[in-house]
């Protein structure tokens, strides 16, 4: 990204000359103050979407000024994980002087360029972002706005990105199972169209082979980042014959399915079932036994990539950068050897 693509961002009067009507006419269609034609307002809006403009609100003293504010775009702040990574965001932006503009999608993944639209509109010196598509980098890269991801990537070439090694910290927990005597080890996977989904799935897999055990695609279930759905699918996995002694848990969302399946199954873990979960959640300790997890830095996350927007904008030409960080495992308790090779 180069500081000249911040200067070539559409004006109010490249879009009313490309849609044939004046700038007031312009400005009433895209702010919706003042009378304009649906006709008129659907083109220009249209318009004004293809050129990748978008309404300043910030008032005109201000142009000349560097924003001290960034932009915080998050999936779903119901979700413990993108809470707690908005605290660290936040926390790390106080730390600095800067200040957050937050966006929550609240699941609505098909809102993401329309909250981008916003997050632009208030003039915000970069984003934060934990990306559902890959259309989020190109939208900011035309607009000269420096985007980081977090916890998944789209566009590892072009964009900094802050996230965890997936792959290893699925395969590490898979090996704890398996170093217990478990073989039948159930997957549930949110998705696998997005980096964390597929690479925590690979790392599954990749311990499995290790071991020279032949995967099971019925003990791979996709069951999203519903707990109540989850729950549902758990369940039907637990009831059937030849059930898995051991889940591991892609998100946290999940773990609450499972460990819900496992209540209404009267079920007992660990010692009818094995769960370890990716992520933590503050429910996960208060519960017995705990869960063990496959825990992730969600502050540091949060706060590695303030840090790294910040040396983005003042370095906007420098090589894209991508932040690894650890995760640890902690063991609560829900996990032991399977029943048929305990001791």
């Amino acid at each position: 990204m180069t500081q000249e693509r911040a200067f070539a961002r559409a004006t109010i009067k490249d879009v009313a000359a490309a849609a044939g009507v004046s700038r007031s006419t312009a400005s009433r269609a895209l702010s919706g103050n003042g009378y304009a034609a649906p006709e008129v307002r659907e083109r220009v809006r249209a318009v004004a979407h293809e050129l990748g403009y978008v309404v300043d609100t910030t008032a005109q003293s201000l142009k000349q000024r560097t924003s001290r504010s960034i932009g915080v775009l998050l999936s779903d702040l119901r979700n413990a994980f993108y809470a707690e990574l908005a605290s660290g965001i936040g926390a790390e932006a106080r730390t600095i002087g800067r200040s957050i503009v937050l966006v929550d999608l609240h699941g609505q993944s098909s809102d993401e360029l329309d909250a981008a639209e916003t997050l632009v509109a208030s003039r915000v010196s970069g984003v934060i972002a934990t990306p559902v598509s890959p259309a989020l980098a190109p939208f900011l890269a035309r607009l000269g706005v420096p985007l980081v991801e977090v916890d998944r990537r789209f566009d590892p070439a072009g964009t900094d990105a802050v996230v965890v090694d997936n792959r290893a910290a699925a395969r590490e927990a898979t090996e704890v199972l398996l170093a217990l005597g478990h073989e039948r080890i159930a997957l549930m996977i949110d998705e696998t169209e997005w980096t964390t989904g597929a690479e925590r799935q690979r790392g599954y897999l990749d311990a499995l082979e290790a071991r020279r055990i032949r995967s099971d695609a019925s003990l791979i279930l996709k069951a999203g980042w519903d707990a109540a759905a989850a729950a549902t699918a758990a369940i039907a996995l637990l009831s059937r014959p030849g059930a898995p002694t051991a889940v591991f848990t892609a998100n946290n969302v999940l773990t609450e399915g499972v460990w819900r399946a496992t209540q209404a199954l009267r079920l007992s873990v660990p010692d009818d079932l094995s769960v370890i979960g990716f992520d933590d959640a503050p429910w996960m300790s208060m519960v017995r036994p705990g869960v063990s997890v496959r825990h992730q830095d969600t502050l540091g996350l949060g706060a590695a990539a303030v840090r790294t927007l910040v040396a983005r904008v003042e370095s906007p030409s420098a090589p894209v950068h991508t932040i690894v960080l650890p995760t640890s495992f902690l063991d609560r308790g829900s996990i032991a050897a399977p029943r048929a090779t305990a001791l």
